[in-house]
């Protein structure tokens, strides 16, 4: 048997990999109108549990309140949610 059939076979692990915590917009909702939300909030209030790169905004559920918006990754769908409803968003 060839030594490369004898080798067992792993996977490619990227050391470069960014993860991101994962929030939905109706997650914000709880938060005060025209309050800047960023990650140090978002940890606080518990929406961000784990260590990562950043914050990445997703645009499932609705939003009632304008809010100021601070975040590393935003989906399009998210940001016109978020500008439709008054408030604005801000890419750190």
């Amino acid at each position: 048997m060839p030594i490369q059939r004898r080798l067992p076979k792993r996977g490619f692990k990227n050391p470069f990999r960014k993860v991101y915590n994962i929030i939905n917009v109706a997650d914000l909702d709880r938060f005060e109108s025209d309050v800047p939300i960023d990650s140090d909030i978002l940890q606080a209030s518990g929406l961000a549990k784990k260590q990562a790169d950043g914050i990445k905004l997703l645009g499932n559920g609705e939003i009632s309140k304008p809010l100021v918006v601070k975040v590393h990754k935003i989906s399009q769908t998210a940001r016109d949610k978020i500008e439709a409803a008054g408030g604005r968003v801000e890419i750190v």
